[in-house]
């Protein structure tokens, strides 16, 4: 799906994974679930691109239904994927996430997101066997040039990711714009998260970056800008 040049989705509402296109070639943000391998393909080929193209797979933290496919794409094609150091661990499988910091489960919702994660392969996800690790403020070799600003709380290691190239800022599970345990839409933060607090803390680091798009891992992409996403979050989570 098209959102604006060089800039694509893949998933949907529920997962989402993001393709920068520069110079014909590819930056994958997020790697979503395994079974949006097939999406990504027909994506690529809609623009006349393939996975030889692809140049780099950055993810915005090392949480399952985040790194779907980027094995795969990494052993196939020898694609480096890239991650804060804090999570490089998550992301190779030797840390699993504690059950906390749901928050409020509504079933229909929470049932939909089970739904589609088990339709898309997300209770076999392979974990990134090597991976690149970034810091704070790197700005990465790849189309785009994304610059990675580091944002803990909802796992130690979660970053956002500006790439001016498409004005857009990929903020992973930073926050969501729809929640998969509420059903609940627009900005908000983000469940599953270990340290909300530390959340909600991280961002004032984005809320002056200069971008439009605000892309999340799950819920509708954003097109109001950072610092009004980031106003909304903080409503939400002073009313809770």
């Amino acid at each position: 799906m098209r959102l604006a040049p060089g800039l694509h989705r893949i998933g949907s509402d529920v997962v989402n994974s993001y393709l920068v296109e520069e110079a014909a070639e590819i930056t994958i943000v997020d790697a979503g679930l395994p079974g949006h391998w097939r999406e990504l393909e027909q994506e690529l080929a809609q623009l006349g691109r393939s996975l030889d193209d692809v140049r780099g797979i950055v993810l915005t933290h090392g949480d399952t239904d985040h790194i779907g496919f980027a094995e795969r794409l990494r052993q196939g094609k020898g694609i480096g994927v890239h991650v804060h150091e804090l999570d490089a661990a998550r992301a190779r499988g030797e840390v699993k996430k504690p059950n906390s910091g749901w928050g409020r489960i509504k079933v229909r919702p929470l049932l939909r997101f089970l739904w589609y994660s088990a339709r898309h392969g997300g209770f076999r996800i392979p974990p990134v066997r090597e991976v690149m690790s970034f810091a704070d403020g790197d700005v990465l070799d790849l189309p785009g040039s994304p610059r990675i600003i580091h944002i803990p709380g909802h796992t130690p290691g979660s970053v956002a990711v500006h790439v001016p190239a498409v004005d857009a800022l990929f903020v992973g599970d930073a926050l969501t714009t729809g929640n998969v345990l509420t059903g609940e839409r627009g900005p908000r933060p983000a469940p599953f998260t270990l340290d909300a607090e530390a959340a909600l803390a991280s961002l004032a680091k984005l809320e002056d970056v200069p971008a439009t798009w605000v892309l999340p891992g799950h819920g509708a992409p954003w097109h109001g800008g950072a610092a009004e996403a980031i106003r909304q979050v903080r409503q939400v989570a002073m009313g809770h």
